[in-house]
């Protein structure tokens, strides 16, 4: 500028050549945040991308492999859930510190108004600003002491790097793993290696803008999930000797060889390979061609017959691998149709009884169907299935029950038969002693019996437990005895005589059987003195 006094035409001059470079330099500055930001968003989406990749493809891949091959793959996929929780930790905490530096920097995505999408323009303010980094990684401002915080971050990086190297660091086939890990997992530099003798927290957050800050954090959470991705990839590689070649190549077809008529089926076709190295054995057959094992089998033996054995290979590691193999096969007397049967049928009608209120069992079945799909109702009753064919009838009221059999038969057709049934009353219990109800036993013997009901002759598992009872003497009042013995009627019957008729009468029982059915009144026992 020249020197001494200025005109005002030289000072007015001077103040557009100060707003002019303001302005370029305002306009420098947008356009490198707006390059930050960009490069933050793709950064994002790459990231969202590979934690996509990792849980729907790689993670159910060497989680159903560990299921199918437990002795090579459950430790790996048990090394891996542990690797992903503590990657799952950095990359949570890495997405907290972002959220926490855009709201002290007030920074906004969209317009609380309208949702639209800000522009950077918008926001240049608050990603330009360094406070709230500062105030968060350094204590006081101070560049050479860290804020707890941020050796927080620091310590759940270490945790993930230092798994990596105990888990991985003595497998050769996951070296790369542990080096990518201990070069892009870090927040402090190696000895001697930093690139301008500052800490990495001093290059990476101090006097850094929201933007560089935002980014350097989204470096981490992308660098922790590409060595997760990785770990997937090495842990699920084929533990296969490379020098084993499968390059021929045959359809499979698996499916039953006998089907009978009405009945489905599936029948599976896929695309075998197969390899002749000496490092696959077959056993269970008798030859082995160009890799493939062969068994010749004959139409002897009516019925089923199975193979089996072993196919074993061995891994790059030289650790055998076996996967046993069966095969199941029917040799028949020759091609026969079941066909429906004709014939004379006899039953005899007045047996077609069910009880009511017990559970009575009923089977059915159709000539050549499957028992499994058969179904019976009966209005008015209880039906319950107790297997294929098998069914439990507790008919209640009315004389008579009509059950519906239905089912398919061979041929697919549906069919069904209506069979009538008499309901019956359960038959009134008798009163017994030793199984009898009438009795001979001299006077001194009757305080030593003991009073029983039955149903004889009864198909059904009932039983009685007798609770009380009358006993008559002649010549003496009827005494009431508690329980079931006539130990209580001793001084009751010591003075009966020969030809004396002492009666047991009105006995009353509890019933287990019976469900909640009433007992009818159980006939008396008679017995006659000797």
């Amino acid at each position: 500028m020249a020197q001494g006094k200025q005109t005002p035409r030289q000072k007015m001059i001077n103040l557009m050549y100060l707003v002019f470079i303001a302005m370029m330099a305002l306009n420098i500055d947008a356009e490198i945040i707006r390059s930050y930001y960009d490069s933050t968003k793709a950064l994002n989406e790459t990231r969202t991308l590979t934690e996509r990749k990792n849980e729907k493809i790689f993670e159910k891949t060497l989680e159903a492999k560990a299921q199918q091959v437990p002795d090579t793959y459950a430790q790996p996929w048990a090394d891996y859930k542990v690797l992903k929780s503590k990657v799952d930790a950095l990359v949570l905490a890495a997405q907290g510190i972002k959220d926490v530096l855009k709201k002290e920097s007030e920074f906004h995505d969209k317009d609380p108004n309208t949702g639209k999408e800000l522009d950077v323009s918008e926001n240049f303010a608050a990603l330009n600003n360094n406070e709230a980094t500062m105030s968060y990684f350094f204590k006081d401002g101070d560049e050479n002491t860290p804020t707890q915080k941020a050796l927080e971050l620091k310590a759940k990086m270490d945790d993930v790097r230092n798994y990596i190297a105990a888990t991985f660091g003595k497998n050769p086939q996951l070296k790369d793993l542990v080096d990518r890990a201990n070069k892009s997992i870090i927040a402090e530099y190696p000895q001697g290696k930093s690139p301008n003798g500052k800490t990495w927290f001093q290059n990476k957050f101090y006097h850094q803008p929201l933007i560089a800050a935002m980014s350097n954090l989204e470096i981490i959470q992308n660098d922790a999930r590409n060595v997760q991705s990785d770990a997937l990839a090495l842990l699920l590689q084929e533990k296969v000797d490379a020098s084993i070649k499968f390059s021929s190549y045959e359809p499979i077809v698996s499916g039953p060889v006998d089907l009978q008529a009405g009945k489905q089926a599936e029948v599976k076709v896929m695309l075998g390979t197969y390899s002749n190295s000496n490092k696959i054995n077959i056993t269970g057959v008798s030859r082995v061609e160009n890799g493939k094992g062969i068994i010749p089998i004959s139409g002897s033996g009516i019925g089923e017959h199975t193979l089996n054995g072993t196919i074993t290979l061995t891994d790059a590691s030289g650790k055998p691998q076996s996967f046993p193999w069966t095969h199941t096969y029917n040799v028949i007397a020759g091609p026969r149709e079941v066909k429906l049967e004709k014939g004379l049928l006899l039953s005899p009608d007045k047996m077609n009884v069910v009880y009511r209120g017990l559970e009575n069992p009923l089977s059915g079945s159709i000539l050549g169907a499957d028992n499994s799909k058969l179904s019976l109702s009966a209005p008015g009753a209880t039906v319950k299935s107790t297997g294929p064919g098998k069914w439990i009838v507790i008919p209640s009221t009315g004389n008579t029950v009509k059950m519906t059999l239905s089912g398919t038969d061979p041929y697919g057709k549906t069919v069904s038969q209506v069979f009538e049934y008499r309901i019956k009353n359960v038959p009134a219990p008798q009163g017994q002693m030793r199984g009898q109800t009438v009795l001979n036993v001299p006077a001194t013997s009757i305080p030593n019996q003991m009073v029983q009901a039955a149903i004889p002759d009864f198909d059904f598992p009932v039983s009685f437990t007798v609770n009380q009872f009358m006993v008559k003497v002649p010549g003496r009042a009827a005494l009431l005895i508690k329980g079931n013995s006539l130990s209580d009627a001793a001084g009751l019957v010591k003075n009966a005589r020969a030809g004396d008729v002492v009666y047991v009468f009105d006995i009353k029982a509890t019933a287990t059987g019976l469900g909640n059915q009433q007992i009818k009144n159980i006939s008396p026992v008679v017995i006659n003195v000797q």
